[in-house]
């Protein structure tokens, strides 16, 4: 690259000795990759231990649990009749036949048979069903190794049986097949992930080579942040789902930043300028621009911190490495590969696609559109605006809700087992969990105050029988399974852990000294997880707003840009969240994306859209305004680089915003509840904002305010100046005057 003038500019420096550096930039970054995936595969990764993870009094009760009561793995068998009663001999023998099967096998034990006195309640009240409880021997934990051979062997008797419904659900066999669901999905998403964005990249680029590198950059920097996490994970344990967002973020990011800098260095190649001209231009321009979006998108992903929550924690720290690395390569490796490739990354070349942007850089459809948009600033602001506002409006009543079981793939075989049993036997499937610690839980004290709990439970209508009660080997805890009514997250079954919690337990075991109590299960964890994330949301709402706009500020020197870009993105994911509920809450579109369940939205995904939604939008924000920004510092009036920026950034958005809502969209038709909303909300985030707020909302807005854009008060002037691409005036040929506005930097 020609040498230049010495500047501030930190993007423009690391692409210059990059470009000059070219062997050791690549070959360093290769080696880079290696080492992390080596590091992390011989450190391992440590994931969460959700029984010591959770919130709340629940997380209390579980911690005890999971400390000095280690209970083994439970799980039942159904047997159910729509026709046939449990004293038929047909229905008997398909029962007796599941009890010797499972009695014949080492993994079971502590075997409950219906057909043994005093366990009527293992018999519906109808008669047409009955069920079989056992345990798993030994650690719980290791219950997932010893289940196969029981589900194959219930499996086997199903078609001994066709008379009768047989069916197996426990934690540990509907965990087991969540947890194949779960994979599926995200092998799904992967399997499509990568071919869908190189189709879109080709159209964009035109060329083979060119559409190659985003997704090398993308993927390299998604296995170096798989290896990195191993570290981290050692002080911070990670969530299970990690690896899928690190895809999801890894390949966005990376992908964009990449298609900035390549879009404009051929843009300069365009304009005249030579091949170490371009080069720097594009250093100096868009990958300032990566830089100072990349720093946005951390800040954004740190609000998780706040939150207190574990998982949180885990997502922000792999967010932050993933997008620390895309930056990386993106002012080292990949101004080394261009520079390496120069004109070559036009080889390749694909018959009949033509490029989503002219020669000179400015796109066809979006340059009609913008020009309609500055005629017409006033009717383009408020339709837009009030179009955003209207998409909104529905999130005013969001509502979180844990996923329940209704809400899992309802084509698994475990979770049709589950429906029979509610039905069948309503509240003994997701029961609620009172757990005592006490010196000693046998003496008759406790015992008469546990069955005074137990009493009062049943008298309340909303919990019911069997009661279970189990006591630790060292007497000291003991664990007092309660079945209540409602699907696990209704009202039916809240208003049942309310009463344990605020008036059952204290009044019972409660006033017993030396003792330590909780009440956990689906449903109290669901609320204690909801309370807290309720709680933390406004603080990482307030600190990624606060941090986002100190950036722009610093970045821009400019009030009103860096106000502006705060409101724009507000309302963005406020559409985003109003078409999420639309969807997840009123059920619009429910039969085209496969769901029933409309409780809610899960509730870790209102902060971890928003965070995620934030830094995204920042990318286009900051790449937009950093070129309106770069036209008006080399002379061009406030409307010519408003006019100009937009349209020659237009197309580069457009094609990484058609690459992010892809992506995203793939997660939408996944089975899980959560992919599905995960990949809507930002779907349909990234759309709004590539569409309605980048390319009509903010020149539009940018119209009617003039100059005052870049107004910026005295008392701010000790600001930071930040050049704005100075390094691309160094070449000798300079542009045509047709198009100096387009490839100045």
């Amino acid at each position: 690259m020609s040498s230049t003038p010495k500047n501030h500019n930190l993007a423009a420096r690391m692409g210059r000795w990059s470009a000059g550096h070219r062997k050791i930039a690549i070959f360093g970054w290769l080696a880079f990759v290696v080492v992390a995936v080596l590091v992390g595969g011989m450190v391992g990764t440590k994931n969460i231990v959700w029984e010591t993870a959770g919130p709340g009094e629940s997380g209390r009760a579980d911690t005890i649990l999971y400390e000095d009561f280690e209970r083994p793995a439970s799980e039942s068998v159904l047997v159910e009749s729509p026709t046939l009663r449990t004293t038929d001999p047909a229905f008997r023998a398909a029962l007796v036949a599941v009890l010797d099967e499972l009695r014949g096998l080492e993994a079971v034990t502590n075997l409950s048979s219906p057909l043994e006195a005093g366990n009527q309640s293992q018999i519906a009240p109808s008669g047409h069903a009955a069920f079989v409880s056992f345990e798993i021997v030994g650690d719980p934990d290791e219950a997932a190794e010893k289940i196969d051979p029981i589900l194959d062997r219930m499996a086997g008797l199903k078609s001994a049986h066709p008379d009768v419904y047989i069916g197996q659900f426990g934690d540990t066999s509907a965990n087991e097949a969540l947890m194949e669901s779960f994979g599926k999905d995200l092998e799904r998403a992967g399997l499509f992930s990568l071919p869908v964005t190189l189709l879109i990249l080709v159209v964009a680029f035109g060329a083979l080579v060119a559409a190659g590198v985003p997704i090398l950059l993308g993927l390299t920097a998604v296995l170096a942040t798989l290896g990195l996490l191993a570290l981290p994970s050692q002080v911070v344990p990670i969530d299970e789902s990690v690896p899928a967002i690190v895809l999801l973020i890894g390949l966005a990011v990376g992908v964009d930043y990449s298609m900035f800098y390549l879009k404009r260095e051929r843009e300069e190649r365009s304009a005249g300028r030579s091949p170490e001209a371009a080069l720097e231009a594009a250093a100096a321009t868009s990958g300032r621009s990566v830089l100072i979006s990349g720093l946005t998108v951390m800040v954004a992903m740190a609000g998780m911190f706040l939150t207190g929550d574990k998982a949180f924690a885990s997502f922000a720290i792999a967010t932050i490495l993933v997008v620390a690395v895309a930056m990386l390569g993106s002012l080292t490796v990949l101004p080394a590969l261009l520079s390496k490739l120069g004109d070559n990354v036009d080889r390749l070349r694909v018959p009949f696609v033509g490029r989503l942007r002219r020669d000179d850089g400015e796109g066809r459809v979006w340059g009609t559109i913008v020009n309609q948009v500055l005629r017409r600033p006033v009717l383009s602001t408020v339709v837009s605006a009030g179009l955003l506002v209207a998409l909104a409006l529905p999130a005013i009543g969001l509502r979180t809700s844990q996923p329940s079981p209704e809400s899992f793939p309802q084509d698994l075989e475990v979770m049709q087992t589950y429906n029979r049993l509610q039905v069948a036997f309503p509240g003994t499937v997701i029961p609620a969990t009172v757990v005592v610690r006490a010196p000693d839980v046998n003496t008759p004290e406790m015992k008469s105050a546990i069955d005074e709990l137990s009493g009062r439970a049943l008298a309340t209508g909303d919990m019911r029988e069997p009661i279970d009660v189990a006591v630790n080997d060292a007497g000291t805890v003991a664990s007092i399974q309660i079945g209540i009514e409602g699907n696990g997250t209704d009202a039916i079954s809240n208003a049942a852990v309310v009463a344990l919690r605020e008036e059952i337990v204290p009044e019972t075991v409660g006033t017993l000294s030396d003792v330590e109590w909780g009440v956990t299960g689906l449903t109290a964890s669901s609320r204690d997880s909801n309370d807290q994330l309720k709680s933390a949301a406004p603080l990482v709402f307030g600190f990624v707003l606060l941090f986002a706009f100190a950036l722009m500020l610093v970045a821009f020197r400019s009030l009103v840009i860096a106000a502006k870009a705060i409101l724009l993105n507000m309302l963005s994911v406020a559409a985003a969240f109003g078409v999420l509920v639309a969807v997840f809450q009123h059920g619009v579109g429910k039969e085209l994306l496969g769901f029933e369940n409309t409780t809610g939205i899960v509730p870790f995904l209102p902060i971890f859209i928003f965070v995620i939604l934030f830094g995204l939008s920042m990318d286009y924000h900051v790449f937009i305004l950093s070129r309106i920004r770069e036209l008006h510092d080399a002379g061009a009036s406030t409307d010519e680089a408003i006019a100009r920026g937009i349209k020659t950034t237009a197309g580069v958005v457009t094609s990484a915003a058609i690459v992010m809502v892809a992506v995203f969209a793939i997660f939408g038709t996944l089975s899980m509840i959560v992919f599905k909303q995960f990949g809507v909300g930002l779907a349909t985030a990234v759309l709004i904002d590539a569409t309605i707020v980048r390319g009509v909302l903010l020149p539009a807005s940018m119209k009617l305010l003039g100059d005052w854009n870049w107004y910026l008060p005295r008392w701010l002037e000790w600001l930071p100046r930040l050049d704005h691409g100075d390094s691309a005036h160094a070449d000798e040929p300079a542009p045509s005057a047709a198009s100096a506005l387009g490839s100045v930097a």
